[in-house]
């Protein structure tokens, strides 16, 4: 699969899951603008993607801002003439529980993940509008996004709000020809490594070894798995998918479901507390687990 006239942004891409999209990007022949806030790693992505024939510079900000947004977009057009595609990777971590969680930890967070994907998807849009011929939007979202996750109060509420963002993105830009979806990428990344039970796995990848064949089942592998879904969805073949949620990983793919009730009844005047609290106990049964699938 060729992207020979396409012209990719991808944000934190200097290290993990963002640097394997840019340099995926890259070699299916796309021009890629990355972008981090370290500027020793955005060049070494650079590098990597112009040593193996590619094209590629670097744009350093942090993302969140309308500037570093429009910064973005004005260094693809400028050095590659247009934009395709904007993949919104970047962001930041800070695992805590409610109680302990920051104000400053919680606005990085969401200043980096939101603020970060509205103002790069609503530059690169309106790029797209400008030039005609459509575009590609990649928004990242995550399993903590869908299930929640202990710790994980500013992280989840971005994922989840950036899943919101596909949804109503995809309808907003349909008539531009424009495509919004979301990757679910599971990965041994180095915040995977975080967790107690992947920690030795992680360094053992890093040191070269294979990921286990039971983890790979469960859609846990390299970053480099997850990478052609990226490509996959910057490309042609894929004009007619939008408004998608796509898991992937290891040998695993998977298509998140849109909310739906999952339980309606009616009575006749509405309830009063009363009445539901007698009523409750037959809808108990409907009622959905507040507690993540097991892993």
């Amino acid at each position: 699969m060729r992207l020979n006239d396409k012209v990719a942004i991808v944000t934190g891409s200097g290290r993990g899951l963002g640097r394997a999209y840019a340099e995926a990007l890259g070699a299916a022949g796309a021009a890629v603008v990355v972008n981090d806030i370290d500027a020793d790693v955005a060049k070494e992505t650079v590098e990597a993607i112009t040593g193996a024939g590619g094209r590629a510079v670097a744009e350093v900000c942090a993302v969140g801002t309308t500037e570093s947004a429009d910064a973005l977009v004005q260094r693809a057009v400028s050095e590659f003439g247009r934009l395709d595609v904007m993949c919104t990777n970047a962001g930041a971590l800070r695992d805590r529980t409610l109680a302990k969680v920051t104000d400053e930890e919680f606005d990085l967070v969401v200043d980096s993940h939101v603020r970060g994907t509205f103002t790069c998807g609503r530059a690169a849009v309106r790029r797209f509008r400008e030039q005609g011929g459509g575009g590609r939007l990649i928004l990242v979202g995550s399993p903590a996004g869908q299930y929640g996750g202990f710790g994980q109060t500013a992280y989840a509420a971005s994922k989840a709000a950036i899943i919101a963002m596909v949804r109503v993105w995809s309808i907003e830009t349909a008539k531009l020809g424009v495509t919004v979806n979301a990757i679910v990428p599971t990965a041994l990344t180095r915040m995977a490594a975080t967790i107690p039970a992947l920690t030795e796995v992680v360094a053992a990848v890093e040191a070269g070894g294979p990921v286990p064949a039971d983890l790979r089942r469960r859609g846990i592998g390299k970053v480099e798995d997850v990478a052609p879904l990226v490509v996959y969805l910057a490309s042609d073949e894929a004009a007619g998918v939008t408004g998608q949620y796509i898991g992937f990983g290891g040998d695993r793919f998977a298509i998140w479901a849109h909310p739906k009730e999952a339980f309606v009844t009616h009575r006749d005047g509405g309830w009063s507390a009363e009445q539901l609290a007698t009523d409750f106990a037959g809808f108990s049964e409907h009622l959905q687990s507040h507690l993540p699938p097991p892993k």
